[in-house]
């Protein structure tokens, strides 16, 4: 360990995730006056930062820790539009987590009408601050082990 030790949250029972929600504001629209696209990228680092803190572990700590989460890609899918003043609700999972590099998929629906909004996914490796990568397996096991109990719970 470099000395700095993350502060892992205690968790009583089994992690209830709670969907990140997202009202829609009228800076996000463009000129036909629906959400912007670039929007949901951000939306989705909302509901990513969200989804770490709920299962226990933050950005903020992780990079004091020195350690980066890059973003390696991003696909978005858009079934239906978002307007000024709607509610998204964005649902999100670890898919794929392996110490090295992790996936993570988003689902928007709108928060009224249930309707599909967009389907999206973002792929993300681990750095330290100098960019090299590391695996949290071995170099942060704390952590590794957190990530893989919420990938094995979510995946029962």
């Amino acid at each position: 360990m470099s000395g700095k030790e993350i502060q892992l949250y205690e968790q009583t029972g089994p992690i209830q995730i709670k969907p990140y929600e997202h009202h829609a504001k009228y800076y996000e629209t463009d000129q036909m006056g629906i959400i912007h696209h670039s929007n949901y990228i951000r939306w989705m680092e909302e509901a990513r930062m969200d989804l770490m803190e709920q299962i226990g572990l933050s950005y903020k700590g992780m990079e004091e820790m020195e350690i980066i989460s890059p973003v390696l890609s991003v696909s978005c899918e858009y079934k239906s539009m978002v307007h000024f003043d709607e509610t998204v609700v964005i649902e999100t999972k670890i898919a794929k987590y392996d110490g090295i590099r992790m996936k993570v998929n988003y689902r928007m629906t709108d928060k009224k009408t249930g309707e599909l909004r967009t389907l999206a996914v973002s792929q993300h490796c681990f750095l330290n601050r100098s960019g090299k990568p590391i695996s949290l397996k071995r170099s942060y096991p704390e952590l590794d082990t957190k990530f893989f109990e919420f990938y094995e719970e979510k995946e029962k």
